[in-house]
């Protein structure tokens, strides 16, 4: 099968650690990393700020990322001997986690030669150096900034009744969160270190190694059998360029979710073309909570959290000014209603001004209209700008014509008002 061009298989970011393996250079690199590692974590444990643990599902004690804690924990501690103890089980659960491989051997080792930063080995190679580094501080800066149990991401305002789960993905901190949908309401259910684009986030074009940023679904599964190994236990497509980066000019194809090769247990954080790489068990958990066409899939660069009560305050604010949108519609007052879209609005060949002279014809053509909206979702987009995606069920009924159709509009923040920029079938 043809790779898609926008993710990363040139062979290097599978795993430059997984090249040292192969050329038997560890005794050089395990020198110094993990005694490095402690002076890291002990630096950290005063400058990171620790958050109340979110209230979750009790995680598996022999799963690789609990026994990785458990020794970061330790060697926070100067407690090499029972770090290592977890690391031993920790390689005996996953073989192939190299990183885990780099700890023993540094905790081994690191009794007779003190470091003072870590991947500091002077004749080690120093590109796999970085890797494994910035896998570990990513690692432990999960580990460290556990967020709050009364804090839900802020894009998620409204999942749909059949939306069972969402994802939200950190790029910044190599993280993917899981959100369970409780009544509209997103709970946090875990998180999972993933690799993302090797030159960073907000994708513009084809072939830039980076992942977009925005609100995705889920679009389809491609399993294990019709991939090459590259890919691991399947792939995920998500439907990159949508309708706000097709406005905004961005192009490209082919951003996925998906695993690893059999022989790699992780790669580095920023390890791949523009899509987003879990281990394989992490890719296995995930996908029984995939729900394909209907499975949200927020991609940021660093998640804004809220509290529930800022969250719901601003869903609430948003809802508003969708039902005056409905009603201001119904009233067949076409400047009440252009008042609703902005200036730049384009959709399906029209501006606004072409938008406002086809409605100012309907309307003068009815005698009455009324609007019902149901199944309403609404995600925030990440980035600067402020959007909201709306999509919904629309029962359309007047004097003369009654439809009903799936609708999404994209809503822009202007001027402390928000307006709509564009408005199609979904």
């Amino acid at each position: 099968m043809k790779r898609p061009a926008n993710d990363g298989h040139d062979g290097i970011s599978v795993s430059a650690a997984a090249a040292g393996e192969r050329e038997g250079i560890y005794p050089l690199v395990l020198l110094r990393i993990l005694r490095a590692l402690a002076c890291v974590l002990a630096a950290l444990a005063l400058a990171l700020p620790v958050c109340a643990p979110a209230k979750t599902v009790r995680p598996d004690p022999t799963s690789p990322e609990t026994l990785l804690n458990r020794a970061f924990k330790e060697i926070g501690r100067q407690r090499f001997d029972a770090a290592l103890e977890h690391i031993e089980a920790l390689i005996r659960v996953r073989p192939d986690f190299r990183m885990a491989h780099l700890i023993k051997g540094d905790l081994l080792l690191a009794k007779a030669r003190p470091l003072a930063t870590l991947g500091n080995a002077p004749n080690g190679p120093a590109a796999r150096i970085v890797d494994l580094r910035e896998e570990a501080v990513a690692r432990l800066r999960a580990y460290r900034e556990q967020r709050s149990s009364d804090q839900v991401p802020r894009y998620l305002l409204q999942l749909l009744p059949e939306q069972k789960y969402a994802i939200v993905v950190d790029t910044g901190r190599s993280r993917l969160y899981l959100f369970r949908n409780e009544a509209g309401q997103p709970r946090y259910v875990g998180d999972y270190y993933i690799s993302s684009g090797k030159r960073g986030a907000v994708k513009v074009r084809e072939g830039d190694q980076k992942t977009p940023i925005g609100v995705y679904h889920v679009t389809s599964s491609l399993p294990r059998k019709k991939l090459s190994d590259f890919y691991g236990s399947g792939a995920y497509p998500i439907n990159y360029p949508n309708e706000w980066d097709r406005r905004q000019g961005r192009n490209g194809h082919g951003i996925w979710l998906h695993g690893t090769p059999s022989d790699t247990y992780s790669r580095p954080p920023r390890a791949s073309d523009g899509c987003v790489v879990l281990s394989n068990a992490d890719l296995d958990a995930l996908a029984r909570h995939l729900q394909i066409g209907l499975t949200p899939v927020v991609i940021s660069e660093g998640v804004e959290w809220l509290s529930v009560e800022a969250w719901n305050t601003e869903r609430t604010s948003f809802l508003q000014a969708l039902d005056q949108w409905r009603r201001d519609w119904e009233s067949r007052d076409t400047d009440r209603y252009l008042a609703h879209y902005s200036p730049g609005f384009a959709a399906n060949g029209q501006d606004r001004d072409a938008w406002g002279r086809h409605k100012r014809q309907v309307n003068g053509a009815k005698s009455w209209v009324k609007v019902g909206l149901s199944n309403v979702s609404l995600f925030r987009t990440p980035g600067k700008e402020e959007v909201v995606v709306v999509t919904f069920d629309q029962n359309y009924r007047s004097s003369n014509l009654s439809n009903v159709m799936k609708k999404r509009q994209y809503w822009l923040r202007e001027s402390g008002r928000w307006r709509i920029v564009y408005e199609g079938a979904a």
